[in-house]
């Protein structure tokens, strides 16, 4: 009788407790959460959309065989701030926040901690009372059913790989790096990312090699001593259509708030830039002059003097150079190594940034000469050492009123909400790579139709767009193709590739649009598209709306346009597509409406800019 009463009241406490997971849902009721076997099942409008099938975290002294204790609700999170760039300068959002409380072997406590938003779930893992704890693995699993259909990179350290469509797991890359997209659903889409990093943590990837539908998220090296409360970046699940996926804040929402308490100096902007026709071209001072001018005549605001500044030639140094864009009202940013990563070999300036008295005195005399910013490159992946320097670089940039960009380096988590002088961070396979192998021609248009469902929704994307004329290897998109990836790719600090020779080229509406254009926005809109195949995003800055699109695909295609939320009465709508010809390239015109249907050439593209009159 006493077994009977017992297993019926653990029958019992299952049940409360599977009841209690249930109602872990997202404050419109679209997203609910439930416990399933050693995991947690999501679910989108009543459809299993995501299986975390495992969870765990285990140190050396805490973790070790965990055992479900209840579920509850602490309350709602919301988030209500200012951006310095994005895809929306005033995001907010709001979250139904559980906690699922779990004891180790030992009785010692770990919390799993969920938030359910209407546009997706994050969750991080909670331990309290560590003391010289080493972190040994998480135990996180997706599981991914064969067939589904994903958009996954092969992980690297600066995340410079292709986003192909697959169906299957168990392929040759094993480890995957963030973000990945998928189509659990027809029509429904999760991107699998991780947010807020802090220092005495290491970013995570992505590992498939055991079952093929098996994905455990495995953070990098960490080999700090872990004491009192600590916890695990956020994992996020980007949930809804490729609209929800691509309009989400969700990775700033979720990340520390700013860390600074004047932000009026940050200023996001247009970039002249020297390398990707120039590979040496900052170490000769007439090139830095010609994209000075360049810039002068355009009116971007910044100009980069990019590596090799340290070995300038016939008797110039990098003073002149920024001196000279300061007389023509021109900001200079300036390039440094890390010298964490690609040291031996790679260009300088090196080691001036690694030891804090060092960065100190350094960024003193960039901010005494009145450089603006700095780009920081070749960093060595995702270890816990590498971002803390990233945390220590962005902090003592801001402590001498420069911004930021990093290059070589690892994905946007979040920072560029907690650090708001990070204003572009590379993590991406971009135009430079027509510098480096013949393989970026024949794939850069599908790539291009690829990032905005992708790379670009986690932040801001140094992709290093537009150009018209040929780099070492050709490029194959169209001249409105081209031009749509500035309004198509955000970033803060929007880098333009080509030549000066070649932008003052174009015609005068190209010109004054590259003057004129916005690198932060007021809004974003996802109006149409499929992952490699094309896409179409509107962008608002004040009363403005850009609406780019570009065919990834080798052949002809017709894109229908919805975007009624666009007010084009008493608006003058002007227009950039492509002519088809040749020697004559751009069919640019004054238009009376937004199209319903816009057709676009092979690898083609188009730009509408929709001004009140």
């Amino acid at each position: 009788m006493k077994k009977l009463v017992l297993a019926a009241g653990m029958l019992l406490c299952t049940a409360v407790a599977m009841a209690q997971s249930v109602q872990a849902v997202s404050p419109n009721g679209k997203l609910a959460l439930e416990q399933q076997g050693n995991g947690y099942v999501i679910s989108c409008k009543g459809q299993q959309v995501l299986n975390i099938s495992q969870v765990g975290i285990t140190t050396s002294t805490v973790g070790e065989g965990l055992t479900f204790q209840r579920i509850a609700k602490r309350g709602k999170v919301k988030a209500d701030y200012l951006m310095k760039e994005g895809k929306r300068l005033h995001p907010t959002n709001v979250a139904n926040e559980y906690v699922c409380e779990y004891t180790d072997q030992n009785g010692k406590p770990v919390q799993l901690v969920f938030r359910l938003y209407n546009d997706g779930v994050a969750f991080r893992y909670e331990l309290s009372g560590l003391e010289g704890a080493q972190l040994k693995s998480e135990q996180t699993v997706y599981t991914i059913p064969e067939g589904t259909r994903r958009w996954m990179q092969k992980w690297s350290d600066g995340y410079e790989e292709f986003f192909p469509l697959t169906t299957s797991g168990g392929g040759r890359d094993k480890r995957l790096g963030f973000p990945s997209l998928l189509e659990p659903q027809e029509g429904t889409y999760v991107l699998l990312t991780e947010a807020n990093i802090e220092r005495r943590q290491s970013a995570a990837s992505l590992y498939n090699d055991g079952k093929p539908e098996d994905y455990r998220v495995s953070p990098d090296q960490n080999e700090v001593a872990l004491d009192g409360d600590w916890h695990t970046p956020w994992r996020i699940a980007i949930i809804g259509s490729l609209a929800d996926v691509v309009e989400s804040t969700l990775v700033t929402d979720v990340s520390e708030p700013c860390k600074l308490k004047d932000t009026n100096w940050i200023q996001s902007g247009v970039v002249s830039w020297v390398y990707w026709a120039y590979n040496h071209g900052s170490n000769d001072y007439n090139i830095i002059k010609m994209y000075v001018d360049f810039a002068e005549t355009l009116h971007l605001p910044y100009v980069l003097i990019d590596a090799e500044w340290d070995e300038m030639k016939d008797g110039k140094s990098v003073v002149d150079a920024v001196n000279y864009a300061k007389s023509k009202g021109v900001k200079p940013l300036i390039w440094y190594n890390s010298s964490v990563g690609w040291v031996n070999g790679a260009p300088g300036p090196k080691y001036r940034l690694n030891k804090p008295e060092d960065r100190e005195k350094e960024f003193a005399w960039c901010e005494e000469i009145g450089v603006a910013g700095v780009k920081i490159d070749f960093f060595s992946g995702d270890n816990q050492m590498n971002m803390d320097y990233c945390i220590e670089l962005m902090e003592c940039a801001a402590r001498h009123h420069l911004l930021v960009n990093f290059h070589g380096a690892p994905i946007p988590r979040g920072w560029q909400r907690t650090y708001p002088n990070l204003l572009a961070t590379e993590g991406v396979y971009g135009a430079e790579w027509y510098n480096n192998v013949p393989t970026f021609t024949k794939r850069a248009a599908a790539h291009n139709a690829t990032l905005p469902f992708t790379r670009n929704v986690i932040g801001p994307m140094d992709y290093t767009p537009c150009a018209f004329s040929d780099s070492q290897h050709p490029h194959i998109t169209t001249h409105a193709h081209e031009l749509a990836l500035t309004v198509l790719f955000e970033s803060g600090l929007q880098h333009l590739a080509d030549r000066p020779q070649s932008f003052l080229a174009q015609p005068q509406q190209v010109q004054d649009f590259l003057s004129e254009l916005p690198a932060a926005w007021d809004d974003t809109r996802l109006v149409a598209g499929e992952p490699g195949e094309y896409a179409v995003i509107a962008r608002r800055k004040g009363n403005t709306w850009y609406v780019a699109g570009i065919n990834g695909s080798d052949e002809p295609r017709t894109i229908a346009i919805k975007a009624d939320f666009i007010k084009t009465a008493k608006c003058d709508i002007l227009s950039f597509a492509d002519s088809g010809e040749s020697a004559a390239p751009w069919n640019i015109s004054n238009v009376g409406n937004l199209p319903h249907n816009v057709s676009c050439q092979p690898r083609g593209g188009f730009l509408y800019v929709i001004k009140k009159k």
